[in-house]
């Protein structure tokens, strides 16, 4: 499959990926849809494509990891996982959020054994992961580990404590994504507390720093690529610019969308208008 073929056909996984969520949003909100919404196209790319997953042996040693940081971004998550196979998605509507489901509004491993990690607590997400990567290094595995990670929640001193530790122990196995949508719960990040410039800090901190539109399936696919060929031995991050709620207009870019329950109405109109705007990769 060249390039094209299959960034056309993660694309309609995409497409797939957020007509979900509106239809969860709907069902089931409050739903965190700007940010699921940001960061489907970074999932489908991790999920679709890039982590070897083992699918067939979930407790493979050598699998590759997968950390959401932000775990309020749960939802698209666990689309992302029913759309890979870990479970049906008629599954996933039908108990969402009732008691005693594995799908909760944060993840939780106890839950969902699929899972690699529990996570919500913004700012807690790179250090597991910074944890994960130092157990291959020192079992003599070759997994990577991903970890997907909120731009409101770089204020965090975690974050950084463990971004010096990555630099430090050389985790060349460790991959952080920046869905660097410019919007947190409140506000825009830039208002409540700037981070940036962020590439420059990254590589400050002796980091690989690689910058891409991450609402593009081509420059995510190149992304992931220019991550596994680097050899400088230096832990990665892919700083994915997003737009919040990317792909539904009247959500795009507005801090209200941050969560939010759909109305039929709004519903519909989402769905629509995704299958408008990105309906030639329909599957």
């Amino acid at each position: 499959m060249d390039l094209s073929e299959l960034a056309r056909t993660l694309a309609a996984v995409a497409l797939q990926q957020r007509i979900y969520t509106m239809e969860m949003a709907h069902l089931h909100g409050p739903l965190h849809v700007g940010g699921d919404l940001s960061a489907s196209d970074i999932l489908t790319v991790l999920f679709q494509n890039e982590m070897n997953l083992c699918m067939n042996d979930l407790s493979y040693s050598n699998r590759d990891r997968f950390v959401l940081s932000k775990g309020h971004g749960a939802g698209a998550l666990y689309i992302a996982m029913a759309l890979r196979g870990y479970y049906s998605i008629e599954d996933l509507f039908d108990t969402y959020m009732e008691h005693g489901s594995r799908f909760g509004l944060h993840p939780c491993k106890e839950s969902l054994p699929a899972l690699e990690c529990s996570s919500g607590s913004l700012g807690h997400g790179l250090s597991i992961a910074v944890g994960m990567s130092m157990a291959a290094k020192m079992d003599g595995l070759s997994y990577r580990v991903f970890c997907l990670i909120g731009d409101g929640e770089l204020a965090e001193g975690s974050i950084w404590e463990a971004v010096m530790a990555a630099a430090q122990f050389k985790l060349d196995n460790l991959i952080a994504i920046i869905d660097f949508n410019k919007i947190t719960l409140d506000g825009f990040t830039k208002d409540i507390m700037n981070v940036e410039p962020l590439v420059d800090k990254f590589q400050a901190f002796n980091w690989h720093t690689v910058e891409v539109n991450g609402n593009s399936i081509e420059e995510l696919l190149w992304a992931f690529n220019e991550c596994k060929n680097d050899t400088s031995g230096k832990p990665k991050v892919i700083v994915a610019h997003t737009i919040k709620g990317f792909g539904v207009s009247f959500m795009e870019n507005d801090p209200l969308y941050h969560s939010a329950t759909l109305s039929d109405e709004d519903k519909n109109r989402a769905i629509d208008e995704l299958k408008s705007r990105f309906g030639e990769v329909a599957l």
